[in-house]
């Protein structure tokens, strides 16, 4: 690696400016984010994410970290230091050796490049980043178009929202706005909105899916707002057969998600398309 240099006083100025970006507040100041891990550092450069440093254990090295650090170090620039100093910057319980400091993806609604009949996640106040996340995880892997993020309370691209993820929150087109945008931009975009509450009226499996649709989740903690419950939003609700009440936020959304990607499925095969 030609593009690197050593760090090993706790002091340095960059060490504080990244240990800074553990914080909103920080992240907001230098507009800068935290990328911790090797998949997630990898899925970040694979979508084309800006880097502007590397921070590495001295001690941390195999074939496939090998591999991307020769690519970052042509790019940007590599800071060796401390394992005790990287535990500084790292998030969360797992450190796998590297963290980067990245510019934040920027995306708005108008810049969604959505299909003919999109499928979206919408998620209301959602307030653990780790659950932002894992939704942004599960909407990914049951293969929907996009995930919108309205008045959150966490900022969209927490390192521990971005851990969560898996690094899906750079491949998948993901956007921050408030309920108020969407709920017009849902309008214009005549898309069908699928609510899930606990006092759903209709159950989640019984709900039609194969149109243009938005779900819409809410926090775990006081559901979704009153602007999302009015008539012309269909409510549904996942049926609970043991002692609880609810289930974890990101739980439900897989759920709903695949039964609407099942739907879709079962449309293409027979050949026919709701609109």
């Amino acid at each position: 690696m030609s593009n690197y240099e050593r760090i090993t006083s706790p002091q340095n100025s960059r060490l504080k400016n990244v240990i800074r970006l553990r914080q909103r507040r920080g992240r907001e100041r230098q507009q800068r984010i935290l990328i911790d891990g090797l998949r997630e550092i990898d899925r970040a450069i694979r979508a084309g994410v800006e880097l502007h440093e590397l921070f590495v254990a001295e001690t941390f090295w195999d074939s496939e970290a090998g591999s991307l650090l020769e690519t970052v170090s042509t790019q940007t620039q590599v800071l060796l230091l401390p394992e005790q100093l990287l535990g500084r910057i790292g998030y969360g319980e797992r450190n796998e050796g590297l963290v980067a400091v990245a510019t934040a993806p920027s995306r708005t609604l108008e810049q969604l490049d959505l299909p003919a009949l999109p499928l979206i996640a919408v998620l209301e106040g959602v307030e653990k980043p780790g659950n932002v996340g894992a939704v942004v995880r599960s909407a990914d892997a049951a293969g929907l178009d996009a995930v919108v993020v309205v008045d959150g309370v966490t900022d969209l691209f927490n390192p521990n929202a971005i851990r969560a993820s898996l690094g899906t929150l750079f491949s998948m087109p993901v956007c921050a706005t408030s309920s108020q945008e969407l709920i017009a931009w849902l309008e214009h975009s005549k898309l069908r909105v699928v609510v899930a509450r606990v006092d759903g009226a209709e159950l989640y499996d019984e709900c039609e899916y194969r149109g243009g649709t938005a779900i819409v989740l809410g926090s775990e903690a006081n559901g979704v707002s009153q602007r999302w419950k009015a008539e012309d939003f269909k409510g549904i609700k996942l049926p609970m057969e043991g002692v609880a009440d609810s289930l974890n936020v990101s739980a439900t959304a897989a759920v709903i998600f695949y039964e609407a990607k099942r739907q879709r499925r079962l449309t293409v095969s027979r050949g026919s398309v709701v609109e």
